[in-house]
């Protein structure tokens, strides 16, 4: 899929590093030529009213789920090493790196240890040049110290970042929910906060002994985002995530045992939700990611304490997000910088931003658009969303990968 003619999309709200701004945007040959308007023998598109804005990249999902991600938005998806068999292998990774092209890219993350089990690091550096952007541990954390600072050794001398997963497993065990009132009430199985606060604080201290990079797919606490702020202010190299499920909601949506909102890591109370909120304001947190998961009935359908965790999260990524623009939390640069810039120079991929020579991954989006979220209609495999019939605003209307329309 190449791009046969060149396009012109003009009269939109252009969302660059720099700001937002009025103007246009030349795609030739599958890259950004210029902000300059319509040249002869172009294709013309007027976005009048609407954001012209890069691709979402998505930093963590569990599944390649296209119609999902190409309502989101969303043109670079990074894919976690959860997969069965794990993405242990260099031949698997290669299999996915070429398996979404050429209308998405999918970036595999390599798991860090065979099988994702935490004991024996894998075949690392052969991942990566079968197409690995990335080291992840899974769903899991790696209990054992020393496994973890000797990959974290590792992927400093490969210049590789480490998305870890951030619960202390001794202190979690089998918890659906975060201990408190809330679990309490409903009797569900529990473990305290502090096994976030616990994980995040090794793996900083072990970042510092190694010079890794370490990025924590999901910091939903108000004390572990706080040594991520204290880690950052000491140029310790920790990035820092989150789902918008963390800023949008608290534990009180497991009160009614909706297994939508059966999530890893749980919801959590409303101070840690504030303290999200807070985090992505001051730049603690780097990226917002959906952390797709599409789960079917055979998943879901069952006890809270059952179920397995995870939410279809693609198609709610973007709207979700700028929801914190209009409460005043963010910017819409900030918003893409989260969205987009970020993952994607975590990843050392060239996407992200508009700019001159960036390949034309491009997202045309009524910023306005109300709609109302609807598992039963959602474009994913499966529509285990917390946010289900929540009325929101923020539609892709138009996608383009290369500078061809998807």
């Amino acid at each position: 899929m190449k791009q046969q003619r060149s396009l012109a999309i003009v009269g939109g709200r252009l969302v660059t590093p720099e700001g937002v701004r009025e103007g246009s945007l030349r795609l030739v040959d599958g890259r950004i030529a210029g902000f300059g308007g319509a040249q002869p023998g172009d294709e013309v598109v007027d976005a009048k009213g609407l954001l012209v804005a890069p691709g979402l990249v998505d930093l963590g999902v569990f599944a390649v789920d296209k119609p999902a991600f190409r309502f989101g938005g969303i043109t670079r998806a990074a894919l976690m090493p959860d997969q069965n068999p794990p993405l242990d292998y260099a031949a698997r990774v290669n299999f996915i790196a070429k398996s979404g092209k050429p209308d998405l890219w999918v970036h595999p993350l390599a798991a860090a240890t065979v099988g994702l089990e935490g004991k024996e690091l894998a075949e690392i550096a052969l991942m990566r040049d079968a197409g690995a952007r990335a080291i992840a541990t899974g769903r899991r954390w790696i209990a054992d110290s020393g496994v973890m600072l000797r990959l974290l050794q590792y992927a400093a001398m490969l210049d590789l970042v480490v998305v870890t997963h951030a619960e202390d497993a001794g202190l979690t065990g089998n918890a659906v929910a975060t201990a408190g009132d809330v679990a309490t009430r409903l009797g569900l199985p529990s473990a305290p906060a502090e096994a976030e606060v616990l994980a995040v604080a090794r793996d900083i201290a072990l970042a510092e002994m190694s010079g890794a990079r370490v990025h924590f797919r999901q910091v939903t606490t108000r004390a572990a985002l706080a040594l991520v702020r204290a880690a950052k202010a000491r140029s310790v190299r920790v990035t820092a995530g989150v789902t918008p499920a963390h800023f949008m909601l608290s534990d009180l949506a497991t009160m009614d045992f909706r297994t939508f909102a059966r999530l890893s890591p749980p919801l959590r109370c409303e101070d840690d939700r504030l303290a999200v909120r807070e985090a992505l304001a001051d730049g603690t947190i780097d990226v917002i990611a959906s952390g797709h998961d599409p789960r079917g009935p055979e998943d879901k359908r069952l006890p809270f304490a059952d179920a397995a965790p995870g939410m279809a999260g693609a198609e709610t990524l973007l709207a979700m997000t700028l929801t914190l623009r209009r409460d005043g939390v963010i910017d819409l640069p900030r918003a893409f910088d989260l969205l987009a810039a970020n993952p994607a120079r975590l990843l050392s991929v060239d996407a992200g931003a508009l700019r001159e020579g960036a390949e034309a991954d491009i997202a045309l989006i009524d910023p306005g658009r109300p709609w109302v979220v609807d598992s039963r209609e959602m474009a994913a495999t499966a529509g285990n969303t917390p946010f289900d019939r929540q009325p929101t605003q923020g539609r892709v209307v138009a996608l383009y990968k290369g500078g061809v329309a998807l």
